[in-house]
């Protein structure tokens, strides 16, 4: 088979396509949130909320997509290559699996793995009446149970949690920027996520006091069905390129305490050249330098 690829033909197709051209450091991944043929009131709010804490990295498709991402994921595929989206939460509802949602990620455009939860209880943004964090702010995530730790399956699901909700890289923290907690926690088999806003009060000295306010959205999940990808493929997934690599260093080693030791190759000194301190004490009296003078030793020997 062969394959022509057309050139651009103008300047903003061009940008378009450099856009998705292979980085060195990728974009930050943008989410897309899709509605079922079936989704009710419910779970369209749920991905009404997230799109909110997502923005400005999310993309909400409003219209209903009649599609089953268990049996068929080539609308998915579809949709991530058209949107240039790497994760995806999809929304639906039914009799035998109400309000339930599926959060997943692309790798090369093809479903790498998914997990599907089915929401128990939601509160929303609006039914909370504090206020709120403005769009786009990073949010800090914190996760609690065992479980996370032991299942490989919640391994993962934490793994799918963090690429979804960390947004983008940062070369620096203020401290009046850490204003968002998102709070995952795992016991008796369900999932509970609360988002908080951190308030930084007076505390009389030079760190503040901090108190955290439920700003919402709220969720108690249940985890369902999971399509995890393979070991081979999740590695190739999480290859990065040489480039990329931190290149090892000389003479350099590190304690266990981060101290870092660095070792100073020197050519060989001679040591009889070395100026030291000049002291009364140690200075020659005249007899001893012309006895040096002469090849006699200045040193005379006691008689018996």
């Amino acid at each position: 088979l062969i394959y022509c690829y057309s050139k651009p033909k103008t300047k903003r197709a061009k940008r378009f396509l450099e856009k998705r051209e292979p980085k060195l450091k990728e974009n930050t991944k943008t989410a897309m949130l899709i509605k079922g043929g079936n989704a009710n009131l419910t779970v369209t709010e749920v991905l009404k909320d997230i799109y909110a804490v997502k923005k400005p990295f999310a993309v909400l498709y409003k219209k209903k997509n009649i599609t089953r991402p268990f049996e068929d994921q080539t609308s998915l595929e579809f949709f991530s290559k058209k949107s240039d989206c790497s994760l995806f939460l999809f929304g639906s509802h039914n009799k035998k699996r109400p309000n339930n949602l599926i959060i997943g990620r692309m790798f090369d455009y093809h479903v790498l793995d998914m997990i599907e939860l089915g929401v128990e209880k939601f509160v929303s943004l609006k039914d909370v009446k504090n206020s709120k964090c403005p769009e786009g702010t990073k949010p800090m995530l914190i996760f609690a149970g065992d479980m996370f730790d032991l299942s490989e399956e919640y391994r993962r699901l934490k793994s799918l949690l963090i690429d979804f909700f960390r947004g983008p890289s940062v070369p620096s923290i203020r401290l009046a920027g850490l204003e968002y907690v998102l709070h995952f926690t795992a016991v008796d088999g369900k999932i509970y996520m609360r988002s908080y806003k951190v308030l930084l009060k007076k505390s009389g000295c030079k760190i503040p006091r901090i108190e955290l306010e439920e700003m919402g959205p709220s969720l108690d999940l249940v985890m369902r069905r999971t399509h995890l990808a393979s070991d081979d493929l999740y590695k190739l997934s999480l290859k990065q390129p040489k480039a990329l690599k931190p290149k090892k260093k000389k003479n350099i080693s590190h304690d266990v305490f981060g101290t870092t030791y660095g070792r100073i190759h020197m050519q060989k000194q001679d040591l009889g050249k070395l100026q030291t301190r000049k002291m009364k004490g140690l200075k020659k009296r005249p007899a001893e330098k012309s006895a040096e003078r002469d090849g006699v030793s200045p040193k005379k020997s006691k008689s018996a």
